[in-house]
């Protein structure tokens, strides 16, 4: 049985999405059917590709203030929900290490992307980690916010920035994850509409059951990797900056440690940390973040 092409529509209404879109200005929303997957893709701005990868629990509205900065610089900027979040849907709910990975090359397939610069934030981050290392050439630079580099070295110190795990595994359908947006996570009391909008598509049953089948089915196979030092025996060829907020506890403190010596492990990475930010970089200080990226763009190209 042949395998159905991929297709793009555009869909600006928003009163056919359930529950409707958080309000951003510039964007316009495209649904990228792929067997098996129907990607909603937020997108705004012309010219060289930048693909925007939401963390958790987010989705594409993460980079609303950010997005439109990159693309008045002249990029096309394109914030897909991933598997098991925001408003994409799945035929198949179950999700393994690499399942984001090969949902997102389909993505690159179906949009024509040949190679694109690549930003994430902390669960995005895991498949732009895997898509720099598997498939080099497709990235050109890439910007990767609150999560520690691939080649990381253990230690001990760190083990609080996984303290947050035990409730995603053990999710309760229904169950609030409104603390997720509290500090130590944030530096500034994050708003309440903002709260509602990255949390409106929870109330969709797909999404909520998602919580537990990333953590288990992607984190935790992938955060052992990285604890027996799989990226540490490769070489990352594409351009990264790592990124992390200087209230990022425990990262901020051991970043330079658990980094140190990454010519070793990688052609040309570089660290940064962005001030009066915790993990939500990109809610305490979009600006900066902002900022971060287009400097990189610029020099590491």
């Amino acid at each position: 049985m042949a395998t159905p092409e991929p297709t793009t529509t555009h869909s600006n209404d928003a009163p056919i999405w359930s529950p409707p879109l958080p309000p951003a200005e510039g964007f316009e929303h495209l649904v990228v059917s792929t067997p098996g997957l129907r990607t909603h893709l937020a997108a705004i701005g012309e010219g060289e590709p930048v693909v925007m990868l939401h963390g958790f629990p987010q989705h594409w509205w993460q980079w609303h203030a950010i997005a439109p900065v990159v693309a008045e610089a002249g990029y096309r900027v394109l914030c897909p929900d991933l598997r098991g979040a925001g408003w994409t849907a799945a035929d198949d709910l179950r999700i393994g290490r690499e399942t984001r990975l090969r949902d997102l090359l389909a993505i690159f397939d179906a949009l024509g992307i040949d190679r694109a610069h690549l930003v994430s934030h902390d669960m995005g981050a895991i498949t732009a980690l895997q898509l720099s290392y598997e498939h080099p050439l497709r990235v050109r630079t890439a910007v990767q916010l609150s999560v520690p580099p691939g080649f990381m070295a253990f230690s001990p110190k760190v083990m609080p920035g996984f303290r947050h795990l035990p409730a995603f595994i053990w999710h309760k359908p229904g169950a609030s994850l409104r603390q997720t947006f509290a500090p130590p996570y944030v530096a500034h009391p994050m708003h309440e509409a903002a709260i509602e909008a990255h949390l409106a598509p929870m109330r969709r049953p797909e999404i909520d059951r998602a919580v537990r089948r990333l953590t288990r089915g992607m984190i935790l196979p992938e955060a052992m990797r990285l604890a027996r030092g799989a990226y540490r025996r490769r070489r990352l060829t594409v351009p990264t900056l790592i990124a992390v907020g200087r209230q990022d506890y425990p990262w901020a403190e051991n970043l330079e440690h658990i980094a140190r010596h990454p010519e070793r492990h990688a052609d040309h990475v570089e660290l940064a940390y962005i001030d009066n930010a915790a993990h939500f970089v990109t809610d305490d200080n979009p600006s900066a973040v902002a900022e971060l990226i287009l400097d990189w763009l610029t020099r590491a190209t």
